[in-house]
């Protein structure tokens, strides 16, 4: 890998002078935690949409379909949070095949029931919470209300699907 191409991988500051009322560094961190929340946001679909692809069996309808509107929703998501980080002044991240080292959601599609596929989903959606919940707590922290609002519809969206998939393989 060349220089140029390790520059592009990961967030720097653009060109752009950014007078928003937050500083550089709150900024640079906020950007950083975006990045990997992008990151596992991509892992989340890359996942999801494997799948909804492969699942088979009795509750192949219900995970199929919403499988899609999840992969949909997510998608959508990551262009979202990559234009928030943007915002900030930063380049959107992007990655080699291994994706960044702080990553919390495996693209590794290794379940092979639906019962097993959900159940890793959950695990992936909750670890995203996890994540996206101290990273709002920064946003707060350093008055970044628009990213700190934005992680927290985030959040909802991963909370009711956490819960929609929990009600799924609930006997």
């Amino acid at each position: 890998m060349n220089a140029s191409t390790t520059t592009i991988m990961s967030p720097s500051l653009g060109d752009e002078n950014v007078n928003t009322g937050l500083n550089k560094d709150a900024r640079e961190q906020i950007a950083g935690h975006l990045s990997e929340i992008l990151s596992d946001t991509y892992m989340l679909v890359i996942k999801t949409h494997i799948y909804h692809w492969n699942v088979v069996g009795p509750m192949f309808h219900a995970v199929h379909e919403m499988t899609e509107q999840q992969y949909e929703d997510l998608f959508k998501a990551a262009d979202v949070i990559a234009e928030r980080i943007r915002a900030l002044g930063f380049r959107a991240p992007l990655s080699d095949h291994s994706g960044p080292s702080e990553t919390v959601v495996s693209r590794a599609a290794k379940a092979e029931s639906a019962h097993e596929m959900v159940h890793d989903l959950i695990d992936g959606h909750e670890a995203a919470i996890r994540k996206m919940r101290k990273a709002a707590e920064l946003a707060e922290k350093h008055d970044d209300f628009v990213s700190h609002d934005m992680l927290v519809g985030r959040m909802t969206f991963h909370e009711q699907v956490v819960w929609m998939l929990r009600s799924l393989v609930t006997e």
